[in-house]
């Protein structure tokens, strides 16, 4: 296998596993109140209450805000469902990247800005609304890992991108097959 073969296949192969995480993230947005009970129910016959209790106290809070909103405000909870397909919008975007790496780098750059505004996102709106800075540490790391494949995927395609150049000077890359 040739090193552009290479790189493109490990492009796609993290590309893909980025892609798939996304799409897991945004799907699990729709259905929040029956996860948070199932998520409870489990944490209870593992124990949880008496190992830890704060996290229990947070799941128990955040269950009743949802089964009230659910209950008495259901449209509240269409912004989640809107969370859920903004997530499934920015996996297609990738298709992009995936198709045509070097002319497609900006939707991974992108996605790089995007997971590091996470951490201020969390870092502000976190107080705001009430959320535990332990609770705000678990959603930052959502876009520190997402970054890490992202990162890998930038740093691969800039040596496609180089090889290419290197092959035919002036001449910028072709697109992916």
């Amino acid at each position: 296998m040739s090193e552009r073969a290479a790189l493109l296949k490990g492009i796609r192969v993290w590309l893909a596993f980025f892609v798939v995480c996304l799409v897991l993230s945004g799907a699990t947005a729709f259905p929040l109140v029956h996860e948070l009970r199932w998520a409870e129910e489990v944490l209870r016959s593992l124990g949880a209450p008496d190992h830890l209790p704060g996290l229990m106290e947070w799941i128990e809070r955040v269950r009743d805000g949802l089964d009230t909103a659910d209950a008495d405000h259901p449209f509240l909870l269409y912004g989640t469902d809107w969370l859920a397909f903004a997530h499934l919008v920015i996996a297609v975007a990738f298709l992009g990247p995936y198709r045509d790496p070097v002319r497609n780098v900006w939707v991974v750059e992108f996605g790089l800005i995007a997971c590091a505004g996470v951490v201020p996102l969390a870092l502000i709106c976190g107080p705001i609304r009430g959320i535990p800075l332990w609770w705000s540490v678990i959603d930052m790391a959502f876009g520190v890992f997402g970054a890490v494949p992202l990162y890998v995927v930038r740093k691969k395609i800039k040596r496609l991108e180089a090889l290419a150049e290197a092959a035919v000077p002036g001449v910028a890359a072709a697109p992916a097959q």
